[in-house]
């Protein structure tokens, strides 16, 4: 099936907001979501533009779209396609990306959500403009006394009950530590990485199983860095992170991305992830 055929009219899946209207071009040849029509840019009046994809009423009503998101590898597909139409959308200039699956009965449903949240709107891109955000992660480095097996007991150090409790007491205080010295040591790399920055955010540490590592995450942190002052935050973070800077910590960064951490459209009301506007 092409992309403009067999959709039911009726629910429009909106990305984002911009105050440039994106290369025509650039929204043709973008893929949003796949059992969707092609992506194409609405005129929300006072110079505001939503980037918008008509998508079929039998996977997007609430019901539909719950189970979807339940489901591991569509929560992934979704995603990546609300990403790719955020990047068309941001082609020409700032954009505020909308929240995953933010959706509305037709066009004049989207427009008024829009106006209502105007002045919002006008300010987010305003801050965003010529920004970007950089994500950065640190974890505490492995070969820590968190990552090492128990001391076995060596000559002379005892196999009774007191010189067990000795070794698990002297363990514990390295440990604590440990830890202390490698979270001194990310808020250490968060307050230079801040000095660089004109906002920063804090997300919740993510699990080692999502990491994949066997040391905790202290910190996940995202900055908002002006375009001009991108190479500052680059050697700021080629210094953080060069070998022996800080030892007790591993810290790795991803960037130019663009500002999802800062554009808190979903504070407003009424077009939340996952739910329709009424017409």
């Amino acid at each position: 099936m092409s992309a403009d055929e067999g959709v039911e009219p009726g629910i429009v899946c909106a990305f984002a907001v911009t105050g440039t209207p994106p290369d025509p071009a650039a929204l043709a040849s973008a893929t949003g979501h796949e059992e969707g029509g092609p992506l194409r840019a609405l005129d929300a009046g006072g110079g505001l533009c939503l980037v918008v994809q008509d998508v079929p009423a039998a996977l997007f009503d609430q019901e539909a779209l719950a189970e979807r998101l339940n489901r591991p590898t569509d929560l992934e597909r979704c995603a990546r396609a609300h990403h790719r139409a955020v990047e068309a959308a941001a082609g020409r200039g700032a954009v505020v990306p909308l929240p995953m699956a933010t959706l509305y009965r037709g066009d004049r449903s989207a427009v008024r959500a829009v106006s209502d949240r105007r002045p919002v709107l006008e300010a987010l891109l305003d801050r965003l403009r010529n920004r970007t955000e950089w994500a950065v992660k640190v974890h505490a480095a492995e070969g820590t006394p968190d990552d090492l097996p128990p001391a076995p007991a060596g000559p002379g150090t005892g196999s009774g009950g007191r010189a067990y409790l000795s070794r698990a007491s002297a363990r514990r205080r390295d440990r604590q530590q440990a830890h202390g010295r490698a979270r001194a040591e990310a808020e250490a790399v968060d307050a230079e990485l801040r000095r660089y920055a004109v906002a920063a955010t804090r997300h919740r540490p993510q699990s080692e199983r999502l990491t994949g590592r066997r040391t905790p995450q202290l910190l996940n942190a995202a900055y908002l860095v002006e375009d001009a002052d991108r190479a500052a935050f680059t050697r700021a973070l080629a210094g953080l992170t060069a070998e022996g800077r800080h030892p007790a910590v591993r810290a790795d960064a991803s960037g130019p991305w663009i500002p999802y951490s800062f554009a808190r459209w979903d504070e407003a009301p009424d077009a939340r992830p996952g739910r329709e506007v009424p017409a």
